[in-house]
C-alpha cells in the first residue's frame, strides 16, 4: 500500500529497490508522524476541510496509535511502503473514508520533512543531555586531579608541564563548543516545513502559523520551495554538528590509548573495562577507546557523505533524499553509545601519581627556568640562549615546582566559568517549549 498508488502496481523488483530500508528507518519517525498529523488535522478543521466530528474521531484514533508506538506495539506491515502509508491505512481500516481525509492539503514530501525535523529536534536534545553528562564528569575529574601533573607534548615531543586537571578540563570545554554548534543545528531544524506540500504550496488556505505553534516550532520555513530545499541541507547541518562531538571523543580516545601504553603508563582501568589477547596473557587492550575512535571517525566523515549524496541536485524533491535517513539515523545512535561508553570509562579511570618525578621529564621545565631568569631582569632571548647552552653542557638542573596562576592554566582551571557557560548555552535551546506543545497535542 502506497499513498501515491493508483491502479497498476510496481514491478516487485522496482518496489523492493525503491523502498530499501525505509520501513526500518521509518519506525524512528513513527511518533513524529502521528504528532504531525494531529497538528495538521487540527488546522484542517479550522479551514473547514474537516468537520468537528471528523476531527474528534481522527484525533482519538491517532492518539491510540501514538500509545501503541510508545509501547512498541506498532509496525509497518509487509507490503506497506512507509510509516505515512501505515498510519493512513490503519485510520482507514478503523474509520473508513474519514481516514482518507487526513492527507488533504499535504504531500508525502512535507510529511517526511516535518517528521524528520521533529525527529532531529528530539535527537539533538538527547545528544545535548548525554554530552552534558559527560561534560559534568570531565569537570569533576578535572577538579579531582588538578594537582596531578602530566607531560605536555608538541609534535609528540616533550614540551611543558601539564596536568590531568588541564587534560580533563580541555575536553570539557571542547564539548561546550560542540554544544554551541548543536544549538545552531537545532535552530535550523526548529522551523516548520508543513504546508509546503510537494514544494509549491497548496490551493487550500492552510494556516501554517497554526501548525507551527501546535508542533512547538520556533518559526516557519516561509518559502515553500526553500522548505523542500531544506531536505538534505538540514541533515548535513546536523551531521556537521554531531561530527564536532565525534571529533572531540575521537581525540580523547586517541589520548587515552596513548596514555595507557606501557611506555607512557599515565592511566589505567579495571580489568573488566579492558580486553585480553588470545595469545598474550599479559595484555589489557583499550578496545573501547579504539572502537569509539573508529566509530567517531566515521561520524566525522558523515557531513561529506551527505553532501556528496545531495550535490548538484536542482531545486525540488528527488528520491536521492530517502537514503539520507540510512546515513544519519544510525550515526546518531552510534554517537550516543560512544558518549555513554566514554562516560563509563572515565568514571573508572586510574591516574598515576608523581609522573614528572621521573628524570626523563626534566626538560619539561626548561621554559620555567627561562621565565625565572626573565623575572630576574634578563631579556627573554638571552635567557632562552643561556638555558639552551646549559642543557647542551649538561649543566641544567631545573626546579620542578610549577606555579601557573593565569586564567586557564594549571593553577587556575576556570572550571566554574566553563560550567556557567555550558549551562547558559543549554538554556538557550528551550526544549521545554516543544515538549509543552506535544503535551497539548496528546492530552485527553
Amino acid at each position: 500500500m502506497k499513498l501515491w498508488q493508483k491502479e497498476k502496481a510496481s514491478l516487485k523488483e522496482v518496489e523492493r529497490f525503491t523502498i530499501g530500508r525505509d520501513q526500518e528507518m521509518d519506525m524512528m519517525l513513527a511518533p513524529y508522524d502521528v504528532l504531525g498529523s494531529l497538528a495538521h488535522i487540527t488546522m484542517l478543521e479550522t479551514i473547514n476541510l474537516l468537520s468537528k466530528e471528523d476531527l474528534r474521531v481522527l484525533t482519538a484514533e491517532l492518539k491510540k496509535i501514538y500509545k501503541r508506538i510508545e509501547k512498541g506495539d506498532f509496525k509497518v506491515e509487509e507490503g506497506v511502503e512507509d510509516i505515512h502509508s501505515q498510519v493512513e491505512l490503519e485510520l482507514t481500516r478503523t474509520l473508513g473514508d474519514v481516514g482518507k481525509k487526513i492527507h488533504s492539503g499535504r504531500s508525502r514530501n512535507d510529511q517526511v520533512l516535518v517528521d524528520v525535523k521533529l525527529y532531529l529536534r528530539s535527537e539533538i536534545e538527547h545528544i545535548v543531555m548525554e554530552v552534558n553528562n559527560l561534560f559534568e564528569l570531565l569537570q569533576s575529574q578535572s577538579d579531582k586531579f588538578k594537582h596531578h601533573l602530566l607531560p605536555g607534548y608538541t609534535h609528540l615531543q616533550l614540551a611543558m608541564p601539564s596536568s590531568f586537571g588541564l587534560w580533563f578540563g580541555a575536553y570539557a570545554e571542547s564539548l561546550w563548543d560542540d554544544v554551541i554548534t548543536l544549538h545552531a543545528a537545532y535552530k535550523v531544524v526548529n522551523k516548520n516545513p508543513l504546508g509546503s506540500a510537494a514544494g509549491y504550496g497548496s490551493s487550500f488556505p492552510l494556516n501554517r502559523t497554526m501548525t507551527t505553534k501546535l508542533l512547538g516550532f520556533e518559526s516557519l520555513n516561509h518559502n515553500v520551495v526553500y522548505a523542500q530545499m531544506g531536505r538534505g541541507k538540514s541533515e548535513r547541518i546536523v551531521a556537521s554538528a554531531i561530527a564536532n562531538v565525534a571529533a572531540t571523543l575521537s581525540k580523547l580516545s586517541m589520548d587515552a590509548v596513548l596514555f595507557m601504553n606501557q611506555n607512557f603508563g599515565f592511566i589505567s582501568f579495571p580489568d573488566e573495562l579492558t580486553t585480553g589477547s588470545s595469545i598474550m596473557p599479559h595484555k589489557k587492550n583499550p578496545d573501547v577507546f579504539e572502537l569509539v575512535r573508529a566509530r567517531c571517525n566515521q561520524i566525522v566523515a558523515l557531513p561529506n557523505d551527505i553532501a556528496l549524496s545531495t550535490a548538484n541536485l536542482p531545486s525540488g524533491y528527488h528520491r536521492d533524499m530517502q537514503l539520507l535517513k540510512e546515513q544519519l539515523f544510525p550515526a546518531i545512535s552510534h554517537l550516543k553509545d560512544c558518549i555513554r561508553m566514554i562516560h563509563l570509562m572515565l568514571s573508572n579511570i586510574r591516574v598515576k601519581e608523581n609522573i614528572l618525578d621521573d628524570d626523563k621529564y626534566k626538560f619539561l621545565f626548561s621554559v620555567e627556568e627561562v621565565n625565572k631568569l626573565v623575572l630576574g631582569g634578563m631579556p627573554f632571548r638571552d635567557a632562552y640562549k643561556k638555558v639552551g647552552l646549559d642543557i647542551e653542557a649538561n649543566q641544567y638542573n631545573p626546579d620542578t615546582q610549577v606555579n601557573h596562576t593565569h586564567e586557564g592554566s594549571i593553577g587556575n582551571l576556570q572550571l566554574s566559568q566553563v560550567s556557567a557557560g555550558m549551562r547558559e548555552t543549554i538554556a538557550t535551546f528551550g526544549f521545554d517549549h516543544y515538549k509543552a506543545a506535544f503535551a497539548d497535542l496528546l492530552k485527553e
